[in-house]
């Protein structure tokens, strides 16, 4: 216990030392997981172990931070964060994204330049070995791009409020130039920009890999004030937005463990039946992504709403057929 609680002080400081404007008590409470009382007495705590902590004054709250940051010794990666970090890596640089996988390696040799030549060398053996018992599954899907060229054109836009510049090209459409205001960018199965129309205001999404051309603007093209990347991303049953509904499906006795420890969606509930099975429930929009998804459960997985899901389904269904029946002719 005496352990625990000195590394939650030990994580306390860490956390103010990265802050730069500091911490109230309520977000140690609500970082830490922990109630008022044991808020404060962390918090002392830190003050008492390293002198060098502020208090800053932010009406009505007060914070506290510790400028100047930690020595090497209280900021020193335990053998899992490096395995963790070495294994992000790896994880990008096997899915085709050269250029994001190359910051991670930049951070961890920066980490590991920074400690101590005997605390590196306590490490190494049990980091080569968990990096050599660990790897990622590779899966199957469309590989995604995220050219460095252009994903510091967009954050050059982001971060000075202007317009973001591209020629689109889609399968079966013509080229154009498209000039929007950027919102920020999804990384997942393929990497998406996500922006507002000039115009409309309307928010759009488009894929890296058929961008070209692009560069930041003149002029300024903050997203819309009411915008929030997270949510909007949680919509969505994978990338593609449309319409948000009601998602209900029934799991079967037999595939009702996995469906339990699945996460289908931000929003989901489940509901125990009777038979031993489960029902899901969950909002969201991209029925033809959630169509593919439950294609893998098989007999599993019944759709009980909402009806364009099942059509969406037997859409994909018949496509699949009728591909199977030309390659056998």
């Amino acid at each position: 216990m005496r352990h625990d609680k000195a590394a939650l002080v030990i994580d306390l400081a860490r956390r103010m030392a990265a802050s730069a404007e500091g911490l109230t008590l309520g977000e140690i409470e609500r970082e830490l997981d922990v109630g008022r009382r044991t808020a404060e007495r962390l918090r002392d705590a830190v003050i008492m172990l390293f002198p060098q902590t502020e208090e800053v004054s932010d009406p009505p709250n007060k914070r506290w931070r510790i400028r100047g940051g930690l020595s090497a010794f209280e900021q020193a990666p335990t053998t899992e964060e490096l395995v963790e970090l070495t294994k992000a890596a790896q994880g990008l640089r096997a899915s085709g994204e050269p250029g994001r996988a190359a910051a991670l390696e930049g951070l961890e040799r920066k980490l590991k330049s920074a400690m101590r030549s005997t605390t590196l060398n306590r490490l190494a053996p049990d980091l080569e070995a968990l990096v050599r018992a660990e790897t990622i599954a590779v899966q199957a899907g469309p590989r995604p791009s995220a050219d460095e060229a252009v994903l510091a054109q967009i954050r050059q836009a982001i971060l000075a409020g202007r317009p973001l510049g591209f020629i689109y090209s889609r399968p079966g459409a013509e080229a154009r130039r498209r000039s929007v205001a950027p919102c920020g960018v999804m990384f997942g199965r393929a990497n998406y920009l996500v922006a507002a129309d000039r115009e409309s205001g309307r928010i759009q999404t488009f894929r890296l890999d058929r961008m070209s051309a692009v560069r930041a603007e003149q002029g300024m093209a903050p997203p819309p004030a009411d915008f929030d990347l997270q949510s909007f991303a949680s919509q969505s049953f994978g990338i593609y937005q449309d319409e948000i509904e009601d998602v209900v499906l029934k799991v079967s006795p037999d595939g009702a463990a996995e469906a339990r420890a699945w996460r289908w969606h931000p929003t989901q509930s489940l509901e125990d039946q009777p038979d031993g099975g489960v029902v899901v429930r969950f909002r969201a929009s991209g029925m033809r992504e959630l169509a593919w998804h439950l294609f893998t459960w098989g007999r599993q997985v019944q759709i009980v709403a909402p009806e364009r899901l099942k059509a969406v389904m037997a859409g994909e269904l018949e496509a699949a057929r009728q591909a199977l029946e030309a390659a056998r002719l």
